[in-house]
């Protein structure tokens, strides 16, 4: 949803809207098809695979930055390619979604120097977390123009102080934290609760990937 909004250049339409204007070509001259763009994720794990089925049928050309391949039949399926080095996926890209955790190695991970090796008028979709961003990066080339889009509800810090540059730069589509908090959503947190304490107290284990930390380090999806 968020990289249509930044493709379509919605948010500037629907403020016009509000506002009673009707400028059609204020909005079509920086809005694109999905269609044939490529789009990178950084991370594909169970929600950057997910991401990849999902854009199949818009034929992108799809790109993937993870230590671990998702494997040939999903390779298949979804026609993604895994780029093993960052630094040489990202001008390719048209899109970038950040699909990874926020780690000790991720954290602050695109800043100047990374997103000026993106292409120009690039679209940034951040799933992950806002710490992985450096924030006031990210702001300037918002307002350069080399970062066409940004986009995503996560912050750092949480809640997002007023005068945090990401309220004020162009051309993004920033929400509150609310991705996971869906009345479906909160559903599922709580059967996932009650069935994590059901394993407890009768002393089965938890899915692999359900954990974070096991025995004192954190899950080998996290390093």
């Amino acid at each position: 949803m968020r990289i249509l909004i930044l493709m379509r250049n919605f948010v500037p339409g629907y403020k016009q809207i509000v506002e009673g204007y009707w400028k059609v070509a204020a909005i079509s001259y920086r809005s694109y098809d999905l269609e044939g763009k490529t789009i990178g994720t950084i991370g594909a794990g169970r929600i950057g695979k997910e991401l990849l089925k999902r854009l199949k049928p818009f034929n992108c050309k799809l790109l993937y930055h993870d230590r671990l391949s998702i494997g040939p039949e999903l390779e298949k399926e979804t026609g993604a390619t895994l780029e093993t080095n960052l630094e040489e996926m990202l001008p390719k890209c048209d899109v970038v979604v950040i699909n990874t955790p926020l780690t000790d190695t991720t954290r602050g991970m695109f800043n100047k120097e990374k997103i000026s090796k993106m292409k120009k008028g690039v679209l940034i979709v951040n799933n992950a977390r806002g710490a992985i961003m450096d924030a006031q990066a990210v702001a300037d080339a918002s307002a350069s123009g080399h970062i066409g889009g940004y986009s995503g509800d996560v912050w750092f810090p949480q809640p997002a102080p007023k005068d945090h540059p990401w309220r004020s730069m162009p051309n993004h589509a920033m929400t509150p934290h609310i991705s996971g908090t869906t009345i479906d959503a909160q559903i599922r947190y709580a059967a996932g609760t009650k069935d994590m304490l059901d394993k407890y107290f009768k002393g089965e284990d938890f899915p692999s990937q359900n954990y974070i930390v096991k025995d004192g380090k954190l899950a080998s999806q996290y390093l």
